[in-house]
């Protein structure tokens, strides 16, 4: 045990004190963040804008047709299939007579397709026209119309997750967030850590390191040692990342004008209802967002989202590292071997990847939680399904079933590479497979 505790000291303390790994720790979260600035970017500069022409053989839907941020509509009367593109649009509307209630079809046509998003706008926007139209039919003015549809958005839902005899809100949007960021965190993490291992082993294994090394300690100890010293980094770098976004956010939180930092404090102290003209002034638009967004935030549990990640972190890259450190006691000096090896391990990852997108949305359908219980998706999964809350989405005893499965999972994945491990790590000159690694676990050995 004392030499798996020096293997694991070598392995982190080279790895930290590594310059790559400071770089890489402090320009991440500038990166995410300029990453996520770039597609916020990309999303309002990259959308397309459509002049559509519209036929209207009924005279009611212009009225009724509003134009959006990426849709302009106009009724031409000189306008056909043959000569829209001549007169500057882009498509062209064509509706028939609608009568009777009887299904109607009605056309587009355009030079360039239209995309799902918009498609599904137009189709929205002329059932609202015709759904119009049949209520002025039955006696109600359009003016009456138009001041039921703006003064009616007032409604907001407010969900609250039941814990016994208390309440407490949550918010369906961040959980989804939440989960999402946490699958793809620990998705990225297994392939780059786990790689890592596969790596450090390969080499020292194609340098001669290795026979030197295990004269002295068993290669049970040196892979168990690699693999809790790579966790370890990886771990470190995560609590390093939260405890600079922390410190970004406070520092920004600090440099708000007064005022603002002012209203913020009297809305959080005031739950969100600040008086009028006769007490406070009302909050400005800015510290009313800042709130929003803090009050929303709040609505997590992060201890218990916080543990949770880092155990299935921890147990997820336990897991996987030990097969991606099979791999690389058995490889040579070929990457290809390598590639090839691997295939079995990275398809359960990619395909509890898929999964994990599916239960952000749906986390409690069948096969979110057989998913959750399986060690090979369950750090993935089980991280969706948390962030909707415990007991509300996951029960107390699906939590302690799963990190169960999870830690028995990775004591056998360590069992079964250190077998493979004993033998390929000194087996120089040969090609092998996993048919044959898997003689080697089934053959007893001294």
């Amino acid at each position: 045990m004392n030499k798996t505790w020096l293997i694991i000291q070598r392995e982190y303390s080279t790895r930290v004190k590594n310059k790559r790994f400071i770089i890489v720790t402090f320009l991440m979260p500038l990166l995410i963040v300029g990453l996520i600035a770039g597609s916020a970017y990309l999303s309002i500069s990259g959308t397309e804008h459509r002049e559509i022409a519209v036929v209207d053989p009924n005279g009611f839907i212009q009225s009724s047709l509003k134009n959006t941020s990426q849709i302009s509509f106009s009724f031409p009367k000189d306008v056909d299939t043959v000569n829209y593109i001549k007169k500057g649009f882009t498509d062209i509307l064509i509706l028939p007579k609608f009568e009777d209630k009887k299904k109607a079809d009605y056309i587009l046509r355009s030079k360039k397709s239209m995309g799902l998003t918009l498609q599904q706008t137009i189709t929205t926007k002329i059932n609202s026209a015709i759904e119009d139209q049949m209520l002025q039919e039955a006696g109600i003015q359009q003016s009456v119309l138009d001041s039921i549809h703006s003064a009616s958005q007032f409604a907001e839902l407010k969900a609250y997750e039941d814990k016994g005899g208390s309440s407490k809100e949550s918010n369906a949007g961040l959980a989804m967030g939440i989960g999402y960021a946490s699958g793809l965190l620990i998705y990225i993490t297994m392939f780059i850590y786990g790689a890592m291992v596969m790596r450090g082993v390969m080499e020292e294994k194609t340098n001669r390191i290795a026979e030197v090394i295990i004269s002295s300690v068993k290669p049970f100890e040196l892979m168990m040692g690699k693999i809790i010293g790579i966790g370890a980094v990886g771990l470190t770098q995560f609590l390093m990342w939260i405890t600079l976004i922390i410190t970004l956010t406070s520092v920004a939180m600090g440099l708000l004008p007064a005022d603002v930092q002012h209203q913020v404090a009297a809305l959080q102290q005031s739950n969100g209802q600040m008086a009028g003209a006769g007490g406070m002034a009302q909050a400005s638009e800015a510290a009313t967002k800042i709130y929003q967004m803090q009050h929303t935030i709040q609505t997590a549990n992060w201890p218990l989202i916080i543990s949770c990640f880092v155990f299935y972190f921890m147990g997820g890259f336990l897991f996987y590292s030990a097969l991606f450190a099979a791999v690389g006691s058995v490889v040579n000096e070929d990457p290809q071997d390598a590639q090839s090896l691997m295939f079995p391990i990275t398809m359960p990852l990619i395909f509890s990847y898929l999964i994990t997108n599916m239960v952000t949305q749906n986390p409690n359908t069948p096969i979110a939680f057989w998913a959750s219980m399986i060690p090979f998706s369950s750090p993935m999964v089980m991280m969706a399904r948390v962030a909707y809350g415990v007991p509300s989405a996951v029960s107390y005893w699906e939590l302690g079933l799963s990190m169960a499965i999870l830690i028995a999972g990775f004591l056998f994945t360590t069992w079964l590479s250190g077998k493979i491990y004993r033998t390929g790590i000194l087996l120089y000159g040969k090609k092998v497979t996993w048919k044959v690694m898997l003689k080697w676990v089934t053959t007893k050995q001294f």
